[in-house]
């Protein structure tokens, strides 16, 4: 009998353990997240976006056949729920979930990503940025089905990035299958198109979008992912992005409560930390981002066809491609004056292309620069340049002037570390003029006119150093120095060049290591461009959110499906 009386009251603990873990289950679900995004979308068509501020519209829309984890930055299933790949690397084979549906319902197949890149990617009527991107050794990949659930790519040479390329969004071919054929497709799912008609399978829906207001997303009911407890998800219904273009006003909005987080720049800090307590929130300090800010000086030996005249003045085109002259501006800039009085101390030195937070790619033993104005003079004196009084000269006494362009946007604080930068460079003797110009100006002189002598610009980094090769490719239109060259202009950029051929081609992580720790050496020592800081990522989140883990991979709410109000703030 008192065997019994045990056994009972295990079970009555038991009934009150699971009726409590369903109660407070049932207390997750419900409530907003209220974010701020500096502008309006340009377009809801992921395939033809270009823009950060679309994508990160569709990121709550759409989703891949993979993902990266975002703490090991590991390659994970997504919407593809395992794969297996060939021997010989050539064919990946991938098994899809078979629990997706689409927002209106239907069910997520095979036909679906054979659609999205034959018909859409590959397709030459559409101007799809992922075109480049997946066209290996100047083709296309064959992409097939094999079953309802079951998709090859069929890769025409190995392609080491190919599974963190697969994170390519899939679109649907139901909704979109009959505007391809009528050649509509570039300019369907525009901002004027009906929330509901915009169809993914992403955890939140497009319900409301008032331009220049707000974007409403409600949560979808269809969505597949499940929690670590079986429950479905997502927990939140409403995800609310507020259109401020401002970030000041992002702050203050903020701090008045009218947004659940805001970014946290170093010059933010001292204002919002001894608010922490009172305001109820916290700052999130997640590490150095990827996003690098960098001169770079004007190396095109090309003439104008319509000018006929040099893109750059040949006399300062004589100092640009003197590695001396670029080395003595590497040691001419102060970084840790940049992050002081910038950054309010928060930062790193920047040496090479790619950041810490990369991971397994970065490398460390690179070629540093110190701060070390004698040593940038001592430099130019051995290169034959001279000193007119304060003023430098060339070997042919042309005074060391030019101008440093970048753009003109308030957000960034390139212009107030481009004004650092120039202080530094007239200490050497040089005589530097800062252009603020606007950033589609800037754009077309790096692009089309090809008319500037330094600029200071950035570009987002990440994890995969094949995913920038537009930059470090010597054809690549990004290679901002001297783009588009028919052959390699020095030995070094062939060099660059045969390490992304053999890079994009070698499946063994280790061997890959090994070339693109010699790319981010031959960068540090070539310096066609010249670092200076990154930035580091600062989230600051009211405290009523649980599930909460932030990381400079993901941002504040990379898990957002899974983000829950606590009961205690539950509104």
């Amino acid at each position: 009998m008192p065997q019994n009386k045990t056994l009972f009251a295990l079970f009555i603990c038991f009934i009150f353990f699971w009726g409590y873990l369903a109660h407070a289950s049932q207390n997750r679900y419900g409530g907003s997240l209220v974010l701020a995004v500096s502008s309006d979308p340009k377009t809801f068509n992921d395939i033809v976006s270009t823009d950060a501020y679309s994508g990160a519209i569709t990121a709550m829309l759409f989703e891949g056949l993979t993902t990266a984890d975002p703490f090991t930055l590991k390659v994970i299933p997504n919407l593809a729920k395992s794969w297996d790949v060939s021997p010989d690397g050539l064919q990946w084979t991938f098994h899809l979930r078979q629990d997706v549906q689409w927002f209106d319902g239907i069910p997520f197949t095979a036909d679906d990503v054979v659609f999205t890149f034959n018909d859409l990617i590959y397709n030459p009527d559409i101007p799809s940025p992922s075109k480049d991107v997946l066209t290996i050794d100047g083709k296309p990949l064959k992409v097939e089905k094999i079953d309802p659930y079951t998709v090859r790519f069929i890769l025409p040479v190995k392609f080491a990035p190919f599974l963190r390329s697969m994170a390519q969004t899939i679109l649907p071919k139901h909704c979109l299958w009959q505007v391809v054929k009528q050649k509509k497709f570039s300019f369907t799912w525009g901002i004027d198109t009906l929330p509901a008609q915009i169809i993914g399978t992403g955890p939140f829906m497009l319900s409301e979008y008032h331009p220049g207001e707000r974007l409403v997303f409600k949560r979808n009911p269809h969505y597949w992912k499940k929690s670590s407890q079986g429950e479905d998800l997502p927990y939140l219904d409403k995800v609310i992005f507020l259109i401020i273009p401002d970030a000041q006003a992002q702050l203050l909005k903020f701090i008045d409560g009218e947004l659940d987080t805001t970014s946290v720049s170093g010059s933010d800090y001292p204002l919002l930390k001894p608010m922490e307590e009172q305001k109820n929130f916290r700052i999130y300090e997640a590490g150095a981002n990827y996003d690098s800010n960098f001169v770079t000086l004007n190396q095109n030996s090309g003439i104008n066809p319509n000018t006929h005249q040099h893109f750059i003045d040949p006399v300062k085109l004589s100092w640009f491609t003197n590695l001396e002259f670029r080395r003595s501006l590497a040691h001419a800039i102060d970084k840790k004056k940049i992050i002081e009085i910038l950054n309010n101390g928060f930062g790193l030195p920047q040496n090479g292309p790619m950041s810490p937070s990369s991971g397994f790619f970065y490398n460390p033993d690179v070629t540093v620069y110190d701060y070390n104005l004698d040593k940038a003079r001592g430099i130019l004196k051995k290169a034959g340049f001279k000193y007119r009084g304060q003023a430098l000269e060339d070997p042919q006494g042309h005074p060391v002037e030019f101008n440093l362009y970048t753009a003109d946007v308030g957000t960034t604080g390139r212009v107030q570390m481009a004004a650092i930068i120039r202080s530094d460079l007239e200490k050497l003797g040089m005589k530097v003029n800062l252009v603020p110009v606007e950033f589609n100006t800037l754009v077309n002189k790096l692009m089309s006119s090809f008319d500037w002598d330094m600029v200071m610009i950035g570009l987002t980094g990440g994890v995969e150093p094949h995913f920038g090769q537009n930059v470090w490719y010597s054809s690549g239109g990004l290679h901002l120095w001297n783009p588009h060259q028919a052959t390699p202009a020095t030995t070094w950029e062939k060099r660059m060049d045969e390490i992304y051929d053999q890079g994009a081609q070698e499946l063994d992580e280790n061997k890959r290591k090994v070339l693109y720790d010699e790319f981010q050496r031959i960068v540090s020592d070539e310096l066609p461009v010249i670092y200076t800081v990154l930035n580091m990522d600062m989230y600051a989140v009211r405290n009523k959110f649980g599930n909460l883990k932030p990381t400079v991979n993901g941002g504040a709410f990379h898990n957002i499906e899974e983000i829950y109000i606590t009961r205690h703030h539950d509104d």
